[in-house]
């Protein structure tokens, strides 16, 4: 919603005259025998904004850059969780002026871009890049597969920092800050085959996988013990951290050719990692208070600060049949056992799992 800060320039040229104050955040309560809304700004500590009859209401749709196209509206029409742009009275809490982002109309426009994304977008781990590509490696149950992202002047780059979790928080960034062994997503113009994208935009970041045992449980965080390393790691959680926890489904871990119980994949085979994205597509949210002690999580998080410290994009509980089969030994098939995550895994280790990190939303 990065977008809608510019309107915080138009407020403040249209009422330069009165020099308000202004901020931007979203809807959390309503008082209405006070005629006030309680708004959260954005990494602030939630304020009252109190209604008069002089306040005037605009609603704009998610996208719009300036109040051009803002329509009026009415006090009644605000909803919790609405995004608004305030200019208070200087030196009060009187509203001047609330400009809304409707709440429902971000959850549409989100879900119509992330489907975009999907439609006219690839992703994949940066191997190589010049001034004009970016060759990708991207991992799918039949093996990898080298894509080509095509990028000019016109291309569009957003970058994940440290700790970051949702799209939004991205920060305009430039080719020469993408390097070999990030995780790239790309749309614009895509082949048929799907592996050339003439991209339009570019979101980028490092991004890691890891797996453990669940050892306690806090009101914004979980501690584990890391597999592989036996080390503690402390997951953090925020609103836009998402949590889905994997059913009791042997058979879904098995090949696709029948139910749960019909038996796993020939003698000497090796066994097939699942679709992930088909896969959590269907799980529903979980909450963060039905994970349990010495329950096997694995999650995905952009590199933290601290190296016993990540931030949850996504996580997934009652995890070890998936953890099993992505750290199954190669043994018999020209390799070793190894750590998780490491050359040796029989299906490429943890990273192989490709947990959703950049999500569109």
């Amino acid at each position: 919603m990065n977008r809608f800060l510019s309107l915080l320039f138009v407020c403040a040229s249209a009422f330069a005259q009165n020099k308000p104050s202004s901020f931007f955040g979203s809807i959390t309560s309503f008082k209405p025998e006070e005629l006030v809304i309680v708004v959260t700004p954005d990494k602030a500590d939630a304020v009252d904004v109190k209604l008069t009859p002089e306040t005037i209401f605009k609603r704009v749709a998610p996208g719009e850059n300036t109040l051009k196209n803002a329509a009026d509206m009415k006090m009644t029409d605000m909803a919790a969780g609405d995004r608004v742009l305030v200019s208070l009275k200087p030196g009060t809490s009187d509203a001047l002026r609330i400009v809304v982002m409707s709440a429902t109309d971000i959850t549409k426009r989100n879900e119509a871009d992330r489907l975009d994304w999907t439609k006219r977008g690839i992703s994949g781990i940066v191997t190589a890049k010049t001034p004009t590509t970016v060759t990708l490696k991207m991992r799918g149950l039949t093996g990898e597969t080298i894509a080509t992202v095509t990028v000019s002047d016109k291309t569009a780059y957003r970058r994940y920092h440290t700790d970051s979790v949702k799209f939004a928080d991205a920060t305009i960034s430039k080719l020469d800050e993408v390097s070999v062994g990030d995780q790239l997503r790309a749309r614009g113009v895509k082949s048929e085959d799907g592996l050339k994208v003439t991209a339009e935009e570019v979101v980028f970041g490092t991004f890691v996988t890891k797996a453990g045992t669940i050892t306690a449980i806090n009101p914004d965080s979980i501690t584990v013990t890391e597999i592989g390393t036996n080390k503690a790691l402390t997951i953090k959680f925020t609103a836009d951290s998402q949590i889905k926890k994997m059913p009791n489904m042997a058979g879904m871990m098995m090949g696709r050719g029948g139910p749960p119980g019909a038996g796993g994949p020939p003698a000497g085979a090796a066994p097939r990692m699942p679709d992930m994205s088909q896969m959590l597509e269907h799980m529903p949210a979980a909450k963060l208070d039905e994970l349990k002690a010495g329950e096997k999580i694995v999650v995905s998080s952009t590199k933290g600060a601290k190296p016993d410290e990540i931030t949850a994009i996504m996580l997934l509980g009652n995890a070890d049949m998936l953890i099993q089969m992505a750290t199954v030994p190669s043994a018999g098939r020209g390799g070793g056992a190894g750590a998780p995550g490491g050359g040796g895994m029989g299906m490429g280790g943890l990273q192989s799992l490709d947990l959703p990190s950049m999500i569109m939303n």
